[in-house]
C-alpha cells in the first residue's frame, strides 16, 4: 500500500465524538516516548503529521487522521509516564479504555514497544488487557536501529517467553521497525492493506 493522502480530522477526549464514518480504524499506542509520532510520520510520508517531542506524554487526546480517504490512523495518548497532573492522567487513561472497549470501527491496535529495553511490566500488562477484552492487536517494536540484530532477537524472545508464561498460546503478530531507517514500513502497510481488504469485503456499507 502507498499512502497518498493523510488528513488530520479531529482531536478529542470523548469517544462518542469520534468520527461517525464506518471506515476501519487502526490505533497506535505505547508507553510515552516510545517513538510513536516518528513512526506515524514515517508510515504516512509526512514529517509533521504527528507532533514529535522530547517531552514524554505530549499526546493527550484521541487524534484521528484519514488515510487515502478510506481508513483512519488513530494516535492515542501513551500509557505510563507523562508530565501531567494525576487528575488529568486519570481522565485520559479512562478515555483510552473507553476507546478500546466501545469503538466499533477499531479493527486493530498496534502496541508500540521500545526494542532497546528488556520486557517491561507495563507493556505486558497492556498486552494482557487487550487480550482480556478480545481486541485485535499487533506488537510493533520500535527503534531497532539503536541496537544490534542479535539484541533485537534476544528481546523479542524475552517477550515471547513472558507471554507464553502468562497463558498466551503463541507470540502475537509483531513487526520490527526503525523510523530513522524506514525499517518495517512496507510490512506494516501491507498488513493494514490486507486487513482493509477483508473489512471492505465483509461490509455492505463500503
Amino acid at each position: 500500500m502507498k499512502i497518498n493522502t493523510a488528513e488530520f480530522i479531529i482531536s478529542n477526549s470523548d469517544v462518542s465524538k469520534c468520527p461517525k464514518d464506518p471506515l476501519p480504524e487502526y490505533a497506535f499506542i505505547g508507553r510515552s516516548n516510545v517513538g510513536k509520532s516518528s513512526l506515524i510520520n514515517m508510515l504516512t510520508n509526512h514529517k509533521n503529521l504527528a507532533k514529535t517531542s522530547g517531552r514524554p506524554g505530549k499526546t493527550q487526546l484521541i487524534n484521528h487522521f484519514k488515510i487515502n480517504s478510506n481508513w483512519f490512523l488513530v494516535d492515542l495518548p501513551g500509557y505510563g509516564y507523562a508530565r501531567v497532573s494525576k487528575k488529568t492522567k486519570e481522565v485520559f487513561q479512562q478515555f483510552i479504555t473507553d476507546y478500546f472497549e466501545k469503538r466499533e470501527q477499531l479493527v486493530c491496535a498496534f502496541i508500540l514497544i521500545d526494542i532497546r529495553l528488556e520486557a517491561q511490566k507495563i507493556d505486558l500488562e497492556f498486552i494482557n488487557y487487550l487480550g482480556e477484552i478480545e481486541c485485535p492487536f499487533c506488537i510493533v517494536f520500535t527503534k531497532a536501529d539503536k541496537i544490534s540484530k542479535g539484541k533485537v532477537e534476544q528481546h523479542i524472545a524475552a517477550y515471547r517467553k513472558a507471554l507464553l508464561a502468562n497463558n498466551w498460546e503463541e507470540m502475537p503478530e509483531h513487526f520490527v521497525t526503525s523510523s530513522t531507517e524506514g525499517t518495517g514500513k512496507e510490512k506494516l502497510l501491507e498488513y493494514i492493506d490486507a486487513v482493509n481488504t477483508e473489512v471492505f469485503k465483509n461490509y455492505d456499507q463500503f
